[in-house]
C-alpha cells in the first residue's frame, strides 16, 4: 500500500496515469509535497460556459483537485480522506489563459482540516480563491476510497 503522496509523485513522474477526471477537463499535476500541491490547465473553448466564458465547474474542479491532493500528500499508509465542504470565490471571468490552481494545507487536525487554494493566470492575476475542509479517514472508513 502506498500514500497519496508517493502516488501523486507517481503521477509526475509518468509511472501512473493522470486521474481520469485530468484527462476529461484537461488539467495536469505539475508538483506535490507534502502540505502542497499545484494543477496546471490550458483553459480554451472547449471550458466554456453558454456565456462564453470558463465554466465555473471547471475552476472548482482544478481547485478541489489542488486542495485535495495537497490535504492528501499529509496522510499516513491506510489513511484517505473526503471533502466535507468546498467553497469558491470567483473572481475574474476567464475565456483563454494558463492557469495554475496551487492548494496548500492550512490547518491539520488529527480528523478534521482545512485547506485553501489560489488560481491564477498567466499574468499572475488572482482567478479565484477557494477552502476546502477535509475529514481524515482511518480503518474501516478508508477501505475502498
Amino acid at each position: 500500500m502506498t500514500t497519496i503522496l508517493e502516488n501523486a509523485r507517481k503521477m509526475i513522474a509518468g509511472g501512473a496515469p493522470p486521474a481520469p477526471v485530468a484527462t476529461l477537463i484537461g488539467f495536469q499535476l505539475v508538483a506535490v509535497e507534502a502540505g502542497r500541491a499545484t494543477i496546471s490547465l490550458e483553459a480554451g473553448e472547449r471550458h466554456h460556459n453558454p456565456m462564453g466564458t470558463l465554466h465555473g465547474g471547471v475552476l472548482c474542479d482544478i481547485a478541489d483537485v489542488a486542495m485535495g491532493l495537497a490535504y492528501g500528500s499529509t496522510l499516513d499508509e491506510g489513511e484517505t480522506f473526503t471533502t466535507l465542504e468546498l467553497k469558491i470565490n470567483f473572481l475574474r471571468p476567464v475565456r483563454k489563459a494558463s492557469l495554475v490552481a496551487e492548494g496548500i494545507v492550512v490547518q491539520r487536525g488529527r480528523t478534521v482540516g482545512l485547506a485553501e487554494c489560489s488560481v491564477t493566470d498567466e499574468r499572475g492575476r488572482l482567478i479565484a480563491k477557494a477552502t476546502s475542509t477535509c475529514l481524515t479517514l482511518r480503518g474501516e472508513q478508508a477501505l475502498g476510497r
